[in-house]
């Protein structure tokens, strides 16, 4: 397989710009992985490639004419189908938006192509991002890189296998109760969920609206990083954030003197299959070598399950409820349930709900006082057949919802602290398992220079599927 397509995203975009690498070169390379291997996993279901090839000359013409250029100046990327690209079809994964064309750029996309990114496509997800398993009735179902008979996991499971399968570097995703971490920890990568408002994600329908972020998949730390200066910066949400763009500047990697405290079941016997468990038991010395300080404590997230369903309940119900009303018939089952839930919510729901947001709120300020972080399986589950719609067991355990075998990431997203998802290891089958390391409110950065110690004492990310590997 081309060299150019196991390169960073940092690494193309500094050849681009000194001119050893040209713009069109990237695109044709990343176009000819999309031929060679999107086929297996189902990944890229719709593509731009002529517009794409428009921008690369002109990309390379600017370079040429010594013009400034943007800090992503020209790097091939598809985009996550749950945000709108101006001008090309953005589906949701839902037949009830299969013809829609959107008129702007969702606000993270633009910024992406003022970054200098160059659109070439979009990426499956599940249905309205439903789920963190990627199928839907308009594109089929997209597979692991690593295994292409198990899932990618999802919602951003598209971008988790390009970016695994070295069709790109990094990607644009999103990540309400695990759309980021658990994809990542599926396909042996970084996904990174920022603080609230670093990144924002905007919603015409309630500009309150706090549970869902924005935020990369990449391989490095670096990438993770480099994304995050091109994409945070100014909002319009009620809160604003406290950390800029140029706070993201190369990772230095340091655990020296991190308290982190470490939970397997996150206090409260949350189910995880034993075989991730001991595969990231084993990776707890990589912390302690590298200087931090681990002891076993977790948050309590006694409310977190309330916290958490209420809000993803309400946020279907408030975003999704008018396209319900009229194509009902055609959304799948596990979405009409939560809006359905959303919209049976009473005023007492409300009010418990803000009352378990403020006691979860105080248990994290509690776990903050004595840890810098908190490390926990990013998936209770390894990667399952992709026939499934979800895993009805997890170690054991009957799950009442599609939400249950998701709970390591929701619990955590009540929180709404920063959390990344970083490459755990493999099993004894060679299945990617996942870390989540969760900062306290608005530390996103130095939890990426935490991060990139453990990726630099480990490397698992550059491990590559054995197909592409063997790729002639």
């Amino acid at each position: 397989m081309d060299d150019i397509q196991h390169l960073s995203a940092a690494a193309i975009t500094r050849l681009i710009r000194s001119r050893e690498l040209s713009a069109r070169e990237a695109l044709e390379s990343h176009v000819a992985a999309i031929e060679e291997h999107n086929p297996a996993v189902n990944a890229v279901i719709t593509t731009d490639f002529e517009r794409a090839s428009t921008l690369a000359a002109a990309a390379d013409e600017r370079t040429a004419s010594g013009a400034a250029t943007g800090i992503l100046h020209g790097l091939p990327m598809t985009h996550k189908d749950t945000f709108a690209t101006a001008g090309l079809r953005s589906t949701q994964g839902s037949l009830a938006l299969r013809d829609q064309v959107p008129e702007a750029d969702d606000l993270q996309i633009a910024r992406l192509t003022a970054a200098g990114v160059i659109r070439t496509g979009k990426t499956n997800v599940p249905e309205f991002g439903a789920g963190s398993h990627t199928f839907n009735e308009l594109f089929g179902t997209t597979t692991n890189p690593y295994d292409p008979t198990l899932s990618a996991g999802g919602s951003s499971g598209g971008v988790a296998a390009v970016v695994a399968a070295r069709i790109q570097a990094m990607g644009d995703g999103s990540d309400m109760g695990g759309s980021l971490r658990i994809p990542a920890s599926f396909c042996n990568l970084f996904g990174f969920r920022p603080s609230y408002g670093v990144i924002p994600m905007e919603s015409p329908r309630n500009a309150f609206t706090w549970l869902a972020r924005s935020g990369p998949i990449a391989r490095t730390v670096e990438d993770v990083a480099l994304f995050m200066r091109a994409t945070a910066g100014p909002t319009r949400l009620p809160t604003p954030s406290t950390v800029a763009p140029t706070d993201f500047r190369t990772p230095r990697p340091d655990l020296r003197g991190v308290r982190i405290g470490y939970s397997f079941d996150f206090g409260i016997g949350v189910p995880v299959e034993a075989e991730i468990i001991a595969t990231l038991r084993d990776q707890l010395r990589v912390f302690e070598e590298a200087g931090a300080i681990l002891e076993e404590a977790s948050i309590d997230f006694s409310d977190a399950d309330e916290v958490f369903q209420v809000t993803r309940a309400y946020d279907f119900a408030t975003g999704i409820a008018p396209l319900f009303a009229e194509h009902r018939d055609v959304i799948k089952p596990e979405v009409v349930w939560n809006v359905e839930k959303g919209l049976a919510l009473t005023a007492s729901d409300m009010i418990s709900a803000a009352a378990a947001r403020s006691r979860l709120e105080a248990a994290v300020q509690r776990f903050f006082a004595r840890h810098d972080a908190f490390l926990s399986p990013a998936a209770q589950v390894l990667p399952f057949d992709a026939h499934w719609r979800w895993p009805h067991t997890i170690a054991g355990t009957p799950a009442e919802s599609y939400l249950d075998w998701m709970r390591s990431a929701c619990l955590l997203s009540a929180t709404s602290l920063p959390v990344l998802a970083m490459p755990g290891g493999f099993t004894a089958s060679g299945l990617p398992v996942g870390w989540q390391i969760a900062a306290t409110h608005y530390d996103d950065v130095r939890m990426l220079d935490w991060a990139a110690a453990y990726e630099q004492a480990t490397g698992f990310a550059q491990t590559a599927p054995r197909a592409v590997v063997s790729a002639p």
